[in-house]
């Protein structure tokens, strides 16, 4: 895929400073379509789609929901909690609008892994396959959701 000029416009939105002070890249210098690209393929050799990581995100979500800020038990194999701060933040890709600063942190009990993301997060994996740059301190690799998420295969 070739970067076009809508991407770069994108990409200068991601960048420090921009919507935030980190911004959505880190210190990658690649072209966004790249990132988006390299990141795709490790989600296939993963043998899942980003729509099902998207969807086994919101899923902890939406069950997280019911601790109001505390952690709870979901499916005896997890803690749940999910946190809401203050403020919206739109998606340097437009789209449907704003989304709401809420972090959602999963902790797999049986491996001891944590991995914590935000709606932002979500709408960025389930439309883009976009898992922020590398060196965001905000990124989240592939291979860590699909294994803390325990996001099951997928067949295309």
């Amino acid at each position: 895929m070739k970067q076009t000029p809508e991407f770069d416009k994108i990409q200068q939105q991601m960048k420090k400073g921009v919507i935030t002070l980190d911004g959505f890249l880190g210190d990658d210098t690649r072209n966004l379509v790249d990132i988006i690209a390299s990141d795709s393929l490790t989600v296939r050799r993963l043998k899942t789609t980003c729509k099902a990581i998207s969807q086994r995100m919101d899923h902890f979500k939406e069950l997280g929901f019911a601790g109001l800020g505390e952690f709870i038990s979901v499916e005896d194999r997890f803690d749940v909690k999910v946190d809401s701060v203050r403020g919206l933040l739109p998606s340097p890709f437009g789209g449907k609008g704003m989304y709401g600063k809420i972090n959602t942190t999963v902790v797999n009990k049986k491996t001891g892994r944590t991995i914590v993301y935000t709606d932002l997060h979500i709408h960025f994996i389930a439309e883009h396959c976009f898992f922020e740059g590398k060196g965001s301190p905000f990124r989240l690799e592939p291979e860590d959701l699909v294994q803390v998420l325990e996001v099951a295969e997928v067949e295309e």
